[in-house]
């Protein structure tokens, strides 16, 4: 069967350029971040904006309550728990040691209050008591956070507690930290933790500071989660927003809080400095229907669901492109949702989005028996 290709370019020049034309930045070097490991995304979009060693296993010290959190998230999201249960801290969750609120035995806190600890104060021992709450113990919620792990891609990590303190063989990379981040964003409900500076547990009783700095100090910045500990270091998963861009920036293993800070605040700066958010839409030319040969229809509806998000370089002049792939026809059968072809959105020749075209509709061969029942159904509706 003959196929054509129906190349179309859709001038988004408008769009691209937006009203102005900023100037380009120059790429990051490695050398001007002094984290020795570190990875900025554009969360929308999964682009990569800035790879330092990223996939280079390192202790993440309490980055690792991302996980926790994740978790903690979706079993609020499922049923399971509610930020009204009341968690009650066990010996073992009271026995932390490192940053936590003092969690005595038998002490009991409201889950949103348990939650706010481990986010604001980064507390070992809330962290604890809510693993155990969720799975029973920490061993078993620990097993959930690698499951967790593992579907989402996560291959460079290892999670040994949940609360990372040091702990041979609890390892993971900028790469991973910067994917459980992006399914934590996806939580909402997440950022009306990480956004607060200053609160009381305890009816007052007990202050807590946010470790984030950059909530002071940084234009968009909207969270994550700060870690520091003798293995691993000073680090910082950093997420921040403005406009349409959405960023992610992790640096591992700086020596002080004050590089890390820095680290973060300049690779948030660059990306925003770069990079601008498009979305995609259909081109004008996307055919309606397609004929189909030898079938109970001569032609079937096409359908290509594009609700997705490209970023793009500011500087850049270059148009976005499509490229729609279909046959000159089908043949009968064709089934409701088969794939039928491809529309592929480019920038300066390089795909950048791949969209499935398909059937709306089921088309029955044409046959003697078919054809018959139609006739007969036709004349006894008469």
């Amino acid at each position: 069967m003959m196929i054509r290709k129906l190349v179309s370019v859709v001038l988004f020049c408008s769009i691209v350029v937006l009203l102005f034309v900023p100037t380009k930045v120059s790429a990051l070097a490695d050398d001007s971040i002094t984290a020795p490991s570190a990875i900025l995304i554009e969360t929308n979009t999964g682009k990569v904006l800035f790879d330092k060693n990223s996939h280079e296993q390192r202790p993440c010290a309490s980055i690792t309550k991302v996980m926790t959190l994740l978790l903690t998230f979706e079993a609020i999201d499922s049923g399971k728990l509610s930020l009204d249960d009341t968690i009650t801290a066990s010996e073992h969750a009271a026995s932390m040691g490192g940053s936590d609120i003092w969690l005595e035995n038998g002490e009991s806190m409201s889950c949103d209050d348990m939650i706010k600890a481990t986010v604001v104060a980064s507390a070992n021992d809330a962290a604890v008591a809510l693993a155990e709450h969720i799975s029973g113990s920490e061993d078993a919620f620990v097993e959930e956070m690698n499951k967790k792990a593992t579907e989402l891609g996560m291959s460079d990590t290892v999670f040994k507690n949940c609360n990372g303190l040091d702990e041979d063989g609890h390892i993971t990379s900028a790469n991973d930290v910067a994917l459980m981040s992006m399914e934590l964003m996806k939580h909402e409900k997440i950022f009306d933790y990480t956004s607060i500076w200053l609160d009381n547990l305890r009816d007052g009783k007990t202050q807590i500071v946010n470790t984030n700095k950059l909530l002071k100090t940084y234009n968009g910045i909207t969270g994550l989660k700060t870690g520091t500990t003798n293995d691993a270091g000073c680090c910082m998963s950093a997420s921040a927003s403005r406009g349409d861009v959405s960023l992610i920036a992790v640096v591992l293993g700086c020596k002080t809080g004050k590089e890390r800070f820095s680290d973060a605040a300049a690779l948030l700066d660059y990306g925003f400095a770069n990079i601008s958010v498009k979305e995609l839409t259909l081109p004008e030319d996307m055919p309606v229907y397609i004929s189909v040969s030898g079938g109970m229809t001569d032609s079937v509806g096409l359908n290509c669901e594009v609700s997705s998000k490209i970023a793009v370089d500011k500087g850049s002049k270059q148009e976005i492109e499509t490229i729609i792939d279909l046959p000159e026809e089908l043949e009968a059968p064709v089934s409701q949702g088969q794939k039928i072809g491809t529309l592929t959105y480019s920038v300066g020749g390089e795909p950048v989005k791949i969209c499935e075209i398909t059937a709306t509709d089921n088309v029955d061969a044409s046959s003697f028996g078919l054809i018959f029942a139609y006739v007969f159904n036709s004349l006894f509706s008469l």
